[in-house]
């Protein structure tokens, strides 16, 4: 049997834009926390422990404009925000469990 080589070029790397995406300590978390349906930005909030406001808009911004969330905001007094995984995030879910099952294998 012949085996097929992969070979990784920095000019071609997906996985330099994947992890540009969702490489930051917060990402996966709300990704794993927006699986369970639409939250508002408080309850993600609560749902992660140790993460603090400015970071958690900043993480919820760039997933935003990376289209793996959609944010919607109603017209109320004040602000009501919500977020949802969008295909491309409901898409990322079965790689972030494995990565977890993973880590409680073999992190220490």
């Amino acid at each position: 049997m012949s085996e097929k080589k992969t070979i990784i070029s920095e000019n071609s790397c997906s996985l330099k834009e994947v992890l540009d995406i969702i490489g930051g300590k917060w990402a996966m978390p709300i990704i794993y926390i927006l699986s369970k349906g639409k939250m508002r930005f408080k309850e993600i909030e609560r749902s992660i422990d140790g993460i603090n406001t400015r970071m958690l808009v900043k993480e919820l911004k760039n997933m935003e404009s990376n289209g793996i969330l959609t944010r919607e905001v109603f017209a109320t007094v004040p602000p009501t925000v919500e977020y949802t995984l969008t295909a491309k995030g409901q898409k990322l879910l079965p790689s972030i469990i494995s990565l977890h099952s993973w880590g409680q294998e073999f992190s220490v």
